[in-house]
C-alpha cells in the first residue's frame, strides 16, 4: 500500500489504488505541495462517492504524493478566478467534500507527511483517523495571507481544544508531529519509513472488525458528538439496540460462548 503502488486509473491528479480491501486516493500535484484544485475536489468528491456504495472496501486511505500531504486550497487559481460565487462555490463544494468523509460507512485514515497547512490540515482533522511521520507539521496558516481559516476550524476544533485550535488560527504557526499528537489531532507519529507499515496495521486491525457494525458506529458517533447528553444516549441506545439484532452481533455473541474466532 505505498504511494508508488497507486496506479492511477482516470485522473492525473488524483492517484487511486484498491488491496485487500483498503482503498488508497492519493492527492498528486506534487510540485504544488497537493494545493486542492477545483479539479482535484471534484475528483476527490467522486471517488468518495463511488467508495460509499462499494462493499469490498472496508477502509479509506487519503494520502498525499511528493513532498508534502497537501498545502490547502490553490490559492493562484482561487486569485486567478477573483469573483465571490465562485470562491463562495469553491468553499462549499470544499465543504460538501470533507462532509462526505464523515458520512462515508467505511473508516477513513488521513497518511500524514511532510506538511499539512490550512484545507490540508482541515483534511487531516476531518478524517476519522490520522497517522502521521515524525517530520510532518500542521498549520491553519490562512491568516498569514490575510485569510482566517474558517472552514478549517470547523474540523480543527472539533478534535483539539478550544484554545488550541484558536492559538493555530490565530497565529498561524506550525506545530510538529509529537505535539499534534498530544493534542488528539493525529493518532499515532511514526519514523517515515515505517508510515505506510502504520497505516497498514491500523487499517488491518479495523478490516478484522464487522463492517456492518462499523458503518453503524461510525454514523452515530458523529451525530452524538453534536448533540446534547441526553439525545446522545437516546440515540445510542436505539442503534445499540439495532446493531445487537444485526447477524454480525448474533455470530460474535454465539462466538464468545462457544469460545472460538468469530466468522464475518
Amino acid at each position: 500500500m505505498t504511494r508508488s503502488a497507486a496506479v492511477s486509473l482516470e485522473w492525473p491528479t488524483l492517484l487511486r489504488s484498491h488491496a485487500g480491501g483498503i482503498a488508497t486516493l492519493t492527492l498528486n500535484r506534487p510540485k504544488q505541495y497537493n494545493a486542492l484544485s477545483d479539479a482535484l475536489l471534484a475528483e476527490l468528491q467522486q471517488a468518495l462517492d463511488a467508495i460509499s456504495q462499494d462493499e469490498a472496501t472496508r477502509v479509506v486511505v487519503i494520502a498525499g504524493s511528493g513532498p508534502a500531504f497537501c498545502a490547502g486550497h490553490d490559492l493562484k487559481e482561487m486569485r486567478a478566478h477573483y469573483e465571490q460565487t465562485k470562491v463562495r462555490d469553491l468553499f462549499a463544494q470544499c465543504s460538501q467534500m470533507m462532509m462526505s468523509i464523515t458520512q462515508l460507512p467505511q473508516p477513513v485514515i488521513a497518511r500524514v507527511h511532510g506538511i499539512a497547512t490550512a484545507a490540508g490540515c482541515q483534511l487531516v482533522a476531518q478524517c476519522d483517523l490520522a497517522v502521521a511521520s515524525a517530520s510532518a507539521r500542521f498549520a491553519t496558516s490562512g491568516i498569514d495571507v490575510g485569510l482566517f481559516c474558517s472552514t478549517p476550524a470547523v474540523a480543527l476544533s472539533r478534535n483539539v481544544s478550544r484554545k488550541q485550535a484558536m492559538e493555530m488560527l490565530l497565529t498561524g504557526d506550525f506545530i510538529d508531529a509529537p505535539t499534534a499528537l498530544a493534542q488528539g489531532l493525529v493518532n499515532r507519529v511514526v519514523v517515515a519509513d515505517k508510515l505506510d507499515d502504520e497505516v497498514l496495521r491500523l487499517a488491518n486491525a479495523i478490516k478484522a472488525k464487522p463492517p456492518a457494525s462499523i458503518a453503524m458506529g461510525k454514523k452515530l458517533f458523529y451525530q452524538q458528538a453534536d448533540t446534547g447528553m441526553a439525545e446522545a444516549y437516546s440515540m445510542a441506545a436505539a442503534v445499540m439496540a439495532c446493531n445487537f439484532m444485526h447477524e454480525e452481533a448474533a455470530e460474535g455473541v454465539d462466538a464468545f460462548i462457544q469460545k472460538r474466532p468469530p466468522r464475518w
